[in-house]
């Protein structure tokens, strides 16, 4: 029986250490019942949940595992004055940025649940985000060269709404995606943002010239994850 339902856990402001020891622990729990399924007796296999974790970190610089730390253009002693931390993890992609005023998603998912693959999932990750950024008049795409939600694809003006860096172990997934609302764009200016030197990156508040109601937003990209996902929330 697949389960569409997901639980969502809004964290509001947590250390990215320790929401990344969450994360590995309900993909554990997810993986452990895969697992025993594999084995049971016809009828006696047991539902995997899926999770939906929101939560906004203290500014940090995270690098994906095929990343090059070169694209932190910051050293320790100026991390450090930035009050910012620094993490390497086992995400894909490179490097970005996390921090207040930014909806970071993380959602751990069983795939099998919904019938997809990890393509199919960061494509329909791209399009709960491109939706939620229409609700506001923006239209924003898919960048064929680049994971995630891009604004003016394809021009000099080319620019990053929202990043995606996802893992999975036997279809489970975790990491996820970071929509900048009302996000200091300032951090960015110290990475190589995803990896590209050329490309900028924008929020929210930037586009649309004020401050945007972030609970708001949370309840937008619930709505849109719904409708492309075809999920329940609990």
């Amino acid at each position: 029986m697949k389960n569409k339902v997901i639980k969502y856990l809004d964290l509001g402001i947590s250390e990215y250490k320790h929401t990344w020891d969450k994360q590995e622990e309900l993909l554990n729990q997810i993986v452990e019942i895969k697992k025993a399924n594999s084995s049971a007796e016809e009828g006696e296999a047991v539902t995997t949940p899926n999770y939906l974790i929101f939560v906004e970190h203290p500014h940090v610089y995270t690098l994906g595992k095929s990343g090059d730390e070169h694209n932190l253009l910051l050293n320790y002693i100026q991390l450090q004055a930035k009050d910012a931390g620094f993490f390497k993890t086992d995400r894909g992609g490179d490097i970005t940025y996390h921090g207040p005023g930014q909806i970071v998603g993380y959602p751990i998912l069983d795939l099998e649940n919904f019938g997809m693959g990890l393509r199919q999932y960061i494509y329909s990750i791209e399009e709960a985000i491109i939706h939620v950024v229409a609700s506001y008049g923006i239209t924003a795409a898919r960048d064929p060269h680049a994971t995630g939600v891009w604004l003016d694809v394809g021009k000099p003006t080319a620019r990053k709404i929202c990043a995606i860096g996802v893992k999975s172990s036997r279809f489970v997934t975790m990491h996820g995606f970071a929509l900048n609302i009302n996000t200091d764009l300032e951090y960015f200016k110290h990475i190589n943002p995803c990896g590209f030197s050329d490309k900028g990156v924008t929020s929210l508040e930037k586009e649309l010239g004020s401050t945007q109601d972030f609970e708001l937003a949370k309840e937008l990209v619930l709505e849109k994850f719904t409708e492309v996902f075809g999920s329940t929330f609990v």
